[in-house]
């Protein structure tokens, strides 16, 4: 006899959302704080960047660890953990005196962001099984992971210029004290697995490479791509990577299940992930400098700029892919995404000093959001479908790399780009760096990278368009919208039940 659902699981949707845009948007609150920071705390040009990239080297390098262990010690337990760690390290942060207590701070946050968010994705994946919710529930989240970042521009704007720097950090705390309150009464785990156990080589092998290639892109931002470094830790994440892969063939409880990942469908919209967020996160950076280095606009006029950019998210997210996914196949969403986000790309690589918001920055920001809303949602849901319920936290982990390492490439790959052709730019205008010059070389060196972004998201399309080929009967049967019966499942899926037997 099945369980009835649970009355207040939508209740308790708002809180795992509540959390997720907690962890997203952390990713680029402080971005438009970082500047108040730096000259309150006197950080140097060379190292105020890991006021960013200490918070995403730590949630991206040990996002999978975070997963098995949700999966090992429970989902809502690690999920009220995770967001009193946050908390905690939000506090440290706001609190900092100097820049090595930030710097700490953003790593601790990051910590518990690796354990927070795959938490958060298991529950809700856990949470809601029936047919008709499910693509509601997995459009609500679509929108706040494709929004947070940009919802994170706004906020941080409006707190650094009507407060302080340090509130980006502070706000987290009533945040996570409401989501804990919320998990408490509202959420509910599924038992431990008898047989679980944690991979320990695994998770150092995992979790290192992962941290290499990390650390190397955000170091190739500095650094350059040539430089002795860079190499050597992209080339220390990939020989460890390759030994993890090898070594969870041999595991007897592997750290992730290579199942999960095998299968078509979900490594097809992870990686359709992860080429989106590479082109996205770079147009967030170029974007904000354009608008405040060029134009010359306030924290809080950049941030609300791009608030038409997250409504449109939502449009995509909750009032496109929401409705048709189960009707349509998951690449009739995916394809069309990737496409519309890519001319909306395209539309803003023309940009220009002068001012050319209303004209350029307005339309491309909300094709951008459109498409990526359908993606982001499309994606989550078709990566997380059809996961046996001990590897729920490996899948929603894996996802949350895709995307987390995809936006640390993008940031560093992209960023590298304008700045050398900036740089010929340049050179080959030769006179006295005014700002008009200087402008028109930032400027040049944003849309050659835009170009590169739109390759990105049009390299995604086909990705999607070729490996992710179940039809919507496939998808409905995964718990998307009713329709007609389910196709069977595929040999990873039954391999995938039957282990789990």
């Amino acid at each position: 006899m099945d369980t009835p659902p649970d009355p207040r699981r939508w209740w308790g949707l708002v809180v795992i959302g509540v959390a997720q845009l907690m962890v997203v948007l952390d990713m680029t609150i402080v971005n438009i704080a970082l500047p108040s920071a730096q000259a309150d705390l006197g950080m140097t040009d060379g190292n105020r960047q890991w006021v960013v990239t200490a918070y995403t080297l730590a949630f991206g390098g040990l996002l999978l660890l975070g997963g098995r262990i949700a999966d090992l010690v429970g989902r809502k337990r690690t999920f009220i953990i995770g967001l009193i760690g946050f908390a905690a390290a939000s506090g440290l942060g706001g609190a900092a005196g100097g820049p090595g207590l930030l710097f700490a701070a953003r790593a601790l946050q990051g910590v518990f962001a690796a354990l927070l968010a795959p938490s958060a994705l298991s529950l809700l994946t856990t949470t809601f099984t029936d047919p008709k919710e499910r693509g509601k529930a997995f459009g609500v989240f679509g929108a706040i992971a494709g929004g947070g970042a940009a919802i994170g521009l706004i906020l941080g704007g409006v707190l650094t210029s009507y407060l302080d720097w340090r509130w980006c950090l502070y706000v987290n705390i009533p945040i996570a004290a409401a989501a804990v309150a919320g998990a408490v009464v509202l959420l509910h785990d599924q038992s431990r697995h008898p047989q679980a156990r944690l991979d320990v080589p695994g998770a150092i092998l995992g979790s290192g490479g992962l941290l290499a290639i990390v650390y190397g892109f955000s170091e190739a931002e500095s650094r350059g791509w040539g430089d002795a470094r860079v190499i050597s830790l992209l080339a220390a994440g990939v020989v460890l990577l390759a030994v993890f892969a090898y070594w969870q063939t041999r595991a007897r409880v592997p750290l992730l299940p290579l199942h999960v990942v095998r299968d078509r469908q979900r490594a097809g919209a992870m990686l359709t992930m992860m080429l989106a967020t590479i082109g996205m996160f770079g147009m967030f950076l170029f974007l904000t400098y354009y608008l405040q280095r060029v134009q010359g606009y306030s924290p809080v006029r950049t941030g609300l700029s791009y608030l038409p950019m997250t409504v449109a998210m939502i449009t995509g997210s909750t009032q496109i892919a929401a409705r048709l996914l189960g009707r349509l196949s998951p690449r009739t969403l995916l394809v069309p995404g990737m496409v519309v986000a890519a001319a909306g790309l395209l539309w803003m690589a023309q940009l220009e000093t002068r001012p050319q918001y209303l004209s350029h920055v307005l339309p491309g920001i909300i094709l951008l959001g459109l498409g990526m809303g359908v993606v982001f949602m499309t994606s989550i849901s078709t990566a997380t479908a059809g996961v046996a319920p001990q590897d729920a936290g490996a899948a929603s982990a894996s996802l949350n790399t895709a995307q987390q390492v995809g936006g640390s490439i993008g940031t560093a790959l992209l960023n590298t780009i304008a700045a050398s052709v900036s740089a010929r730019y340049l050179l080959h205008h030769p006179g006295p760096p005014v700002k008009s010059l200087i402008d028109e070389a930032s400027v040049h060196g944003f849309n050659v990278a835009g170009y590169w972004a739109v390759g990105s998201l049009l390299l995604g399309a086909v990705v999607a368009g070729v490996v992710v080929n179940a039809p919507a009967s496939a998808v409905r049967a995964m718990g998307a919208p009713p329709g007609p019966p389910p196709v069977p499942p595929s040999r990873d899926a039954a391999e995938s039940t039957e282990s789990a037997r």
